[in-house]
């Protein structure tokens, strides 16, 4: 059966001990994935669905993570849409999204055809997974696939959107994002988080008219299944505000460590909230991370198990490659002892 605190997390029902599992928790800082990589291209790690369970495993079997999340990368749906995408060693796209382009490069029909691999992988992670562990699946935030097709990833901020960013977005990306969140549950992901790393660009107009459309498309057609995650600079207000105004929600909300998640547990009494432990402090040497999870921990530790029931523990954002694999390890450890 699935993890039992993962399920009671997103049941909101009180536990003692909250369910853990890190964003990027397969990857560069690990050394399963370093002895992967020497015989096998990123790309190949991700596509290979044998490869991508082995992947997505290794963190499992060595720091007992509660659920393991599809080792992929979020921008395949664009290669897919018709991009030309190459990885050297991070994403490189032959040309960017423009207004006089966008319809003769994002040509290809069928595209989830091409992203099949991902529910093959899902499939095989979960016949290697223990079954006392949870399966999760992810999609990039349509803004924030549009932002890297059209190069735009890098700026703090950008101007309204114009209408052919909201026709890639309405003809293309949301549709394409829907099949790949209805490939990922049907393999057997129990919930799918949207990764939005670059919502905090959009304005805040833009901002509600985007999130609406995102309930709308992506989380309406998937009852509590669907999971959001924006990093720092999102204004967690506005995400509120417009989850609770929709007809429908998040499943939950992953929170940044710039904010104090003591306050949202206080704010929010639906869906699960996820995180929030700075990333930053991972990669510090033993005795100052030990200090800075000790304060966070006494910090929730103060809520009541009521007040902090929906908690999945984990990070602000995902695991920095410099993080010391034993301070992994201690986490894991630490929170499941001093809760």
């Amino acid at each position: 059966m699935p993890n039992v605190r993962f399920q009671n997390a997103l049941k909101r029902i009180p536990q003692a001990i909250p369910p853990i599992w890190f964003m990027r928790q397969a990857g560069r800082y690990h050394d399963h994935y370093q002895n992967l990589k020497k015989k096998n291209t990123f790309v190949e790690l991700c596509k290979n669905p044998i490869l991508s369970s082995k992947t997505a495993l290794g963190p499992i079997e060595d720091f007992d993570f509660d659920a393991a999340i599809l080792f992929s990368d979020i921008l395949f749906p664009l290669e897919s849409l018709g991009m030309d995408l190459r990885y050297d060693p991070g994403p490189i796209f032959k040309e960017n999204l423009i207004e006089e382009n966008f319809q003769n490069i994002l040509k290809n029909t069928n595209p989830v055809s091409s992203l099949e691999f991902q529910g093959e992988a899902i499939e095989r992670t979960l016949e290697i997974l223990p079954k006392d562990k949870s399966m999760i699946g992810f999609i990039g935030g349509p803004w924030t696939l549009l932002a890297f097709g059209s190069g735009q990833n890098k700026k703090d901020k950008v101007n309204k959107l114009e209408a052919f960013q909201w026709q890639i977005l309405e003809d293309y990306i949301y549709p394409l994002l829907k099949e790949n969140i209805e490939l990922q549950i049907e393999a057997g992901a129990e919930v799918v988080m949207i990764f939005d790393s670059c919502a905090h660009q959009l304005e805040d107009q833009d901002l509600l008219k985007y999130l609406n459309k995102n309930l709308h498309y992506l989380v309406e057609p998937f009852p509590n299944k669907i999971g959001y995650y924006a990093k720092d600079g999102i204004s967690y207000e506005k995400v509120f505000e417009t989850n609770d105004k929709a007809k429908v929600s998040f499943a939950g909300i992953g929170i940044d460590s710039k904010v104090n998640i003591v306050d949202i547990f206080k704010q929010r009494k639906s869906g699960f909230i996820q995180g929030n432990f700075n990333e930053n402090f991972m990669t510090k040497d033993f005795n100052h991370y030990e200090k800075a999870l000790n304060e966070f921990l006494e910090d929730l530790s103060l809520l009541s198990i009521e007040e902090r029931n929906g908690w999945i523990c984990g990070l602000g954002h995902g695991v920095i490659k410099t993080t010391p694999q034993n301070n992994v390890k201690h986490f894991v450890q630490k929170v499941r002892s001093f809760l």
